[in-house]
């Protein structure tokens, strides 16, 4: 993110934003395994066999994941695709690439591959005329590391996310790797909504959950600074947060529908030596010059050209400690009685530096969400309640992509800038002492956050 200077657009919503013969879906993980518990309730090996499964709690986890998506696509796949679901013939292949007895594999793991080769990994193969087509494999130790950081759910999710590339496999696949592979992120969110519903018989998810499997995606996402057109892009953090979260809330219908050509993506390639050098981060002051900048900006614009107002810049201001004005103690603060007349909208000065770690962006996002309360101040709606936090966070969706969209003057979008948004909604957005009387998840946070990005004003309980 730096300043800039561009021509102008008008200000609207944004447009609602792999496999190959092998469905490869390569990560890298950091992480030392921490014994896992059993699932209280666990599939018969007899009822759904995974190849070379042990008797861990991972390949427990993994296989009551497989039969909850055997049930759910044999019940979703009719509604959706007008037909039945063909079962998956090549089967599952649970690997230790570190332990492997190679008879237990006698032809290979998932399109005849090496078992050993599998390491932090796990894919669909689809390929015809190869041994063990039309299945499933993974690397059980790589899901034990993704369990010990974010959860069991994790587990679940990449059984999901592959299961998705067999529903592909079956229907036709999208026409590029990020958007087949963000498409599988959705198909993954619908089958998660159903188990987080209560119908799946193995599976189980709950609220903490949620939060776990969105910080796990952080994990899953390309690196920084990888272009969209890239061969096996996988998508930027928010590309596969958003993805997932259309599938969780509109189901396996918006997945079939809604990773055409025409969807946009985020992830954005690194075009200049400074941005890698960077990492795509304006220094500290000069964030803090941005947001000075393109708040007042953005509201300006969308005050004249949406919501037919007049709009009044609030005083801002980064501090030591909460301003006199402020009813709690936190981080982030708008007082309607602060400033000059229109209000204050101040910051913690070190909380920002601490927030800075997460990337510039982070910071951007954090100020915003009190300069949404500003804002709706002054379109004489609550700034003290759950609908007005939850307003101001569908608002700071709709500012952020006018800036990825480049529609501000003071502001030039730097790739990895929206997934800092995300990760400063999961890692503070309820935090008390960040945001006073915070009584939402962070997934709900994001999902707030995305619909504003997706649809701006529309979605976020202001008029325009």
């Amino acid at each position: 993110m730096s300043h800039t200077a561009r021509s102008r657009g008008a200000l609207a919503g944004l447009v609602t934003l792999g496999v190959l013969a092998t469905s490869a879906c390569s990560y890298v993980v950091v992480g030392t395994p921490s014994s896992q518990g059993f699932p209280s309730q666990s599939v018969d090996e007899g009822t759904l066999q995974i190849v070379g499964a042990g008797d861990g709690p991972i390949d427990a986890l993994s296989r009551n994941a497989l039969a909850d998506l055997e049930t759910y696509w044999s019940d979703t796949f009719p509604t959706v695709y007008g037909e039945s679901f063909p079962p998956l013939t090549g089967g599952y292949f649970s690997v230790d690439p570190g332990d492997v007895d190679p008879s237990a594999y006698p032809d290979g793991i998932g399109c005849g591959t090496d078992p050993r080769e599998l390491e932090n990994n796990a894919f669909y193969c689809s390929a015809q005329g190869v041994p063990n087509s039309d299945s499933i494999s993974y690397d059980r130790a790589f899901l034990g590391e993704l369990a010990s950081q974010y959860g069991e759910v994790l587990p679940q999710l990449v059984m999901a996310h592959e299961f998705g590339h067999a529903v592909q496999a079956r229907v036709g696949y999208p026409s590029t790797s990020i958007a087949t592979e963000t498409q599988a992120d959705c198909l993954a969110g619908a089958w998660t909504a159903w188990v987080a519903d209560g119908n799946g018989e193995y599976a189980s998810v709950d609220t903490a959950d949620l939060d776990q499997l969105l910080r796990g995606y952080f994990l899953l996402r390309d690196p920084v600074g990888t272009g969209s057109g890239e061969q096996q892009a996988h998508g930027s953090y928010f590309d596969r947060v958003s993805a997932f979260q259309e599938g969780f809330d509109d189901g396996a219908e918006a997945c079939r529908d809604g990773f055409g050509p025409q969807r946009i993506f985020t992830q954005g390639e690194f075009t200049t030596d400074a941005d890698f050098a960077s990492g795509g981060n304006a220094p500290f002051g000069q964030t803090e010059e941005i947001l000075a900048a393109s708040l007042p900006e953005f509201w300006d614009r969308a005050f004249t050209e949406v919501l037919g107002a007049q709009f009044t810049e609030p005083q801002l201001e980064s501090s030591d400690s909460p301003p006199d004005c402020a009813s709690a103690d936190v981080a982030l603060v708008y007082c309607a009685d602060g400033g000059d007349g229109a209000g204050l909208v101040a910051y913690d000065a070190d909380f920002a530096r601490t927030a800075y770690d997460l990337g510039d962006f982070a910071v951007v996002t954090g100020v915003a969400i009190p300069y949404a309360l500003a804002a709706r101040d002054q379109l004489d709606l609550s700034t003290d309640d759950g609908e007005a936090l939850q307003s101001a966070v569908c608002l700071t969706g709709w500012y952020s992509a006018q800036v990825y969209n480049n529609q501000l003057d003071s502001v030039r979008i730097s790739p990895g800038d929206i997934d800092e948004s995300v990760q400063f909604l999961l890692e503070y957005g309820n935090d008390p002492d960040v945001l006073a009387d915070v009584e939402l998840t962070g997934f709900q946070l994001v999902d707030l956050f995305r619909a504003g990005f997706l649809d701006g004003a529309a979605n976020c309980g202001v008029d325009g």
